[in-house]
């Protein structure tokens, strides 16, 4: 049913009937009524119908399936998602319209621009400061908003002139080993201390292979920096494997399915290796870690990609396991007594692996941690778009009201697209939790 290598996935007619199914399911469940745009939009329009989903016009639907931003909540909300007879997985039924209409329609110039995440990132940062000016002038945003179709208010993440890549091949000292294994294609690492023979629960090499995002490549460089710090303070080196492209997710958002393959497949080309030669793969941005864990074995399906999924952690995630299996370093030498408020990004949720960012800052002497598990509503690339970015930001107030009512010191999320969107509505600076961590132990900002 939502298998996008069989035949009946792209049958229109099929696709019709299905929407009908579970239209006609939600509007007499009706427990997600309060989750996102879409389930008002379809409650009221089968309620215009005298409760017959069969009555709804093409509009109507299309509706429904432009105000899913895949936060994939409501999958998790829902009492009939498989193994249920009823088989409903509401988020899939979306993109599957989505994927059907780019198929008929073409992909919009406005998805393509937003799915081109390396490109925007590589040609912002070798142009930076200039390209920070331009994301800031009223002028250039409303050309932005007209051609690419973000909106002119949306606050952008500023381009840093030095990339993670740049700044991890600049750290390590063994420069020319690392110029040789990257003309190879072969694994480049940066160093860190010596660590204890390894067991099946850690990597069998002393070693991880970090993805490091597109969000942090060009943005939030200081994230991956902590994050390579952290694992250190652990022992642990960590090993990027070039090349290592957009995650995919943006160029799902927008239908492009063709382009989706290419990049999970050029990753899986990239990373599979590196598995399977016993590093995890640790990841600080949660929508990329939900990518590869769970539609990367849908989309590619075969061992590739299961063993990576077996084996991806999100950055907090691997961090907890290792206190579990008592690898973690508990020796904060900078603790100091403050509340986080902590968001509680939706692509962590759906992974169904609990609250690992709360878990690891509980650790901290004196962290009290408030957990605020509200929805920023940007989800990739929706709550960018002109077209809903009014309504992203009022369906993002429940989380604005959550952070302010935790009256806390710090804001912390592992999203990067929340942290966005907390900024502009509360005029802070949300952290990623290993920034916080890395600060407890007593390390100097890279």
């Amino acid at each position: 049913m939502y298998d996008i290598h069989a035949n009946e996935y792209w049958k229109s007619d099929h696709l019709a009937r299905e929407i009908h199914r579970i239209f006609d399911i939600c509007h007499g469940c009706r427990l997600c009524f309060n989750l996102c745009p879409s389930f008002p939009t379809l409650f009221d329009a089968v309620d215009r119908h005298e409760n017959e989903t069969a009555g709804l016009t093409s509009t109507e639907k299309q509706g429904v399936v432009d105000l899913c931003y895949q936060c994939k909540l409501c999958y998790n909300r829902c009492p009939y998602t498989p193994p249920h007879t009823f088989n409903l997985d509401f988020p899939r039924l979306i993109q599957r319209a989505k994927n059907l209409d780019a198929r008929d329609h073409g992909v919009t110039f406005q998805d393509r621009a937003l799915g081109s995440t390396t490109l925007m990132g590589k040609i912002g940062a070798a142009t930076a400061p200039f390209s920070n000016w331009a994301i800031k002038n009223p002028l250039n945003r409303a050309v932005m908003e007209k051609t690419v179709g973000i909106h002119r208010r949306m606050n952008m993440p500023e381009f840093q002139r030095e990339t993670f890549p740049e700044w991890f091949a600049r750290r390590a000292p063994a420069r020319g080993n690392r110029a040789q294994a990257a003309a190879a294609g072969g694994p480049v690492a940066a160093p860190g201390p010596a660590t204890a023979a390894p067991d099946r629960q850690s990597p069998t090499t002393g070693a991880v292979a970090l993805f490091s995002t597109c969000s942090v490549d060009y943005y939030r460089v200081e994230q991956g920096k902590a994050l390579v710090q952290v694992l250190e303070r652990q022992g642990i080196q960590t090993i990027v494997r070039p090349p290592q492209g957009c995650c995919g997710m943006p160029a799902l958002d927008g239908g492009d399915v063709q382009r989706t393959l290419a990049l999970a497949r050029e990753n899986l080309r990239a990373l599979a290796p590196l598995v399977r030669a016993g590093h995890d793969l640790v990841i600080p941005g949660p929508t990329c870690s939900r990518m590869i864990k769970l539609e990367y074995p849908e989309l590619v399906p075969g061992d590739d990609s299961a063993t990576v999924a077996a084996r991806t952690f999100d950055a907090c995630e691997y961090l907890v396991k290792l206190h579990t299996e008592g690898k973690l370093d508990t020796n904060f030498a900078h603790p100091r007594p403050q509340k986080v408020a902590y968001h509680a990004p939706c692509h962590l949720r759906d992974q169904r692996i609990g609250f690992k960012a709360r878990d690891l800052l509980a650790l901290i002497p004196g962290c009290e941690i408030e957990v605020v598990a509200e929805c920023s509503a940007v989800d990739g690339t929706w709550g960018m778009k002109r077209q809903y970015y009014e309504l992203s930001m009022k369906t993002a107030e429940k989380l604005f009201d959550g952070v302010r009512a935790a009256g806390a010191d710090q804001v912390a999320s592992d999203c990067p697209l929340a942290g966005l969107r907390l900024e502009q509505g509360l005029g802070c600076k949300p952290r990623h939790p290993v920034e916080i961590v890395r600060d407890a132990y007593g390390l100097t900002a890279e």
